[in-house]
């Protein structure tokens, strides 16, 4: 059990060496949980988070009812890109938390590239 915890840490630490934001590209880290998926913008010099959109937001709960997770995973990536480019950022750096670019992860970063992030 160690080993394995301890092989796990040392591939997370390989990610996250390459994975840095700053002012001109700030990172853009996605957290996925069971239920929710979470997007924010973080510059990693002065870790300050600049934007943040998550499936609780008021307009994509209101939308919940009828939207699978792909899908509201896809309108969290088209909200935070909008909410980055009013804030002046178009290009960013995808931190994907070291899980697979698979499912509503791949989802939220189409959902993002097709407004106009570039990653």
């Amino acid at each position: 059990m160690k080993k394995v915890k301890k092989l796990y840490l040392q591939q997370k630490k390989r990610y996250f060496k390459h994975i840095f934001g700053t002012a001109e590209k700030p990172r853009l880290s996605v957290f996925r949980s069971n239920n929710h998926i979470y997007a924010q913008l973080i510059n990693d010099l002065t870790s300050t988070t600049s934007v943040f959109v998550s499936t609780l937001e008021k307009t994509i709960v209101e939308k919940s009812s009828e939207l699978t997770k792909m899908e509201s995973a896809f309108l969290v990536g088209q909200l935070i890109a909008t909410k980055a480019i009013q804030f002046g950022q178009t290009k960013v750096v995808f931190d994907r938390g070291n899980r697979r670019y698979i499912g509503r992860i791949q989802r939220l970063a189409e959902g993002a590239r097709m407004v106009g992030l570039d990653f």
